[in-house]
């Protein structure tokens, strides 16, 4: 059954995937993050152009990285959770 699994172009091409949604979620979850921490620490010392500049490119980051790989990780959970004959969510 692994030898299957192994050489099977399917699930070789899921699991690649899988890898890539989990890296483009650091990256946008970081990108918010950032924002986060640096809006929090201009608050506290007041509000310049670097600090503003940084907050705004990190929440760009996480808004324009974020909802890709989340569908698609959405997408691949449905598809092991068919091939383990767990149907839909309905």
């Amino acid at each position: 059954m692994e030898s299957d699994a192994a050489s099977d172009p399917v699930l070789i091409r899921r699991e690649r995937i899988t890898r890539q949604v989990k890296l483009a979620k650091r990256i946008g979850y970081l990108g918010l993050l950032v924002a986060i921490v640096v809006f929090g620490i201009e608050i506290v010392t007041g509000f310049s152009g670097t600090l503003s500049t940084i907050a705004v490119v990190g929440l760009v980051v996480g808004i324009v990285v974020l909802p890709i790989p989340i569908v698609l990780g959405y997408g691949v959970m449905a598809a092991n959770r068919e091939d383990r004959g767990g149907g839909s969510f309905h």
